[in-house]
């Protein structure tokens, strides 16, 4: 059960293999070969975090030859940014209001 935007996507952030995959991601598309040479678990591990966070919509990928390309899934990436600006945008409100207030006040008298 799908509770609020972004739920699949955080979940599957959960893990730090995967947050490193992303990571690695945000830098450009990349097959699972060149992942795995750059982080310390197998080659088939990194397919199965892979696995998870295309279900999550957070990587898509392609065929090129006889290879799998993965890259950023743009869709998944604003849903997990959509849920964090919520909470983003009521603290930069309330900061705002608070400036507001404090520049409306007389100084006190010193």
């Amino acid at each position: 059960m799908v509770t609020y935007q972004g739920e699949s996507q955080l979940e599957a952030l959960g893990d730090a293999s995967r947050r490193a995959i992303v990571a690695l991601l945000s830098a450009g598309p990349a097959p699972v070969g060149l992942l795995a040479a750059q982080l310390p678990i197998s080659r088939p591990a990194v397919s199965q975090h892979l696995s998870v966070l295309k279900t999550a919509g957070l990587v898509r990928d392609r065929a090129e030859g006889t290879r799998r390309v993965y890259s950023l899934d743009p869709g998944g990436v604003e849903q997990v940014r959509a849920f964090l600006d919520a909470f983003w945008g009521g603290d930069l409100k309330r900061f705002a209001a608070f400036v507001e207030q404090q520049t409306s006040q007389p100084d006190p008298p010193g």
